[in-house]
């Protein structure tokens, strides 16, 4: 029997097609804004994605929301595609659906989250990137 929290993950995760490592350069390319949800001690310990926007989970749905007043420049309608970042890719499944619910309908997420990045071997690749501040 798995845990509740297991079978919200799984529902979060249904709603998502997430993306491989190997997926977020192209994306970024294509315009996707890439979103580092870890918390400020976890990035200082694995470290950063120049590439990304650094927002905290806890004001994420407020700053990529368009109609909210705490919006970021990026929240310019429902259809950015917002790509979500943690450090192994199950805050980030949570983090994605909540966007979703919200109505952002392209938000999703990084399969592995960072350690994939590196264990990809992108995170060069992504620093070549203009970074989205």
């Amino acid at each position: 029997m798995s845990s509740r929290i297991d079978r919200v993950l799984a529902d979060a995760r249904a709603q998502l097609r997430r993306l491989a490592a190997d997926e977020i350069p192209p994306a970024l390319r294509r315009g996707a804004v890439l979103v580092d949800i870890r918390p400020a001690a976890q990035r200082a310990a694995e470290g950063d994605v120049p590439a990304a926007l650094v927002i905290e989970r806890n004001v994420l749905e407020w700053r990529c929301d368009p109609t909210s007043d705490a919006r970021l420049p990026q929240a310019t309608d429902d259809d950015v595609e917002w790509v979500i970042l943690c450090s192994e890719g199950y805050t980030s499944s949570l983090a994605a659906a909540a966007l979703q619910d919200l109505g952002l309908h392209r938000a999703t997420d990084v399969v592995g989250g960072y350690h994939a990045l590196v264990e990809a071997g992108v995170l060069g690749e992504l620093d070549e990137l203009t970074p989205v501040r």
